[in-house]
């Protein structure tokens, strides 16, 4: 099994979107969310994604068709 962090960073029209249960829902990855930040303008969310590599990577795929910004992080955000 693969792990990745990334950023999603949300534009305006999608913050309401239940994009990342969509994501859990339609791939077999596991989502865990390390930190974020939503408001009504503007929204980040920092995950762990799980699961083999082809999978995270359509799924990746699958949010940036979305409209979703995703960025690559290095580091654990939370445990430093």
């Amino acid at each position: 099994m693969a792990k990745k962090q990334i950023m999603f960073t949300f534009p305006q029209d999608l913050i309401t979107e239940p994009i990342i249960y969509n994501l859990s829902q339609r791939f077999k990855v596991v989502t865990n969310i390390r930190r974020a930040d939503i408001s009504e303008n503007k929204g980040w969310v920092v995950l762990e994604l799980e699961g083999d590599e082809s999978e995270i990577e359509r799924s990746i795929a699958w949010v940036t068709g979305k409209g979703v910004r995703v960025d690559p992080v290095v580091g654990d955000i939370v445990e430093g």
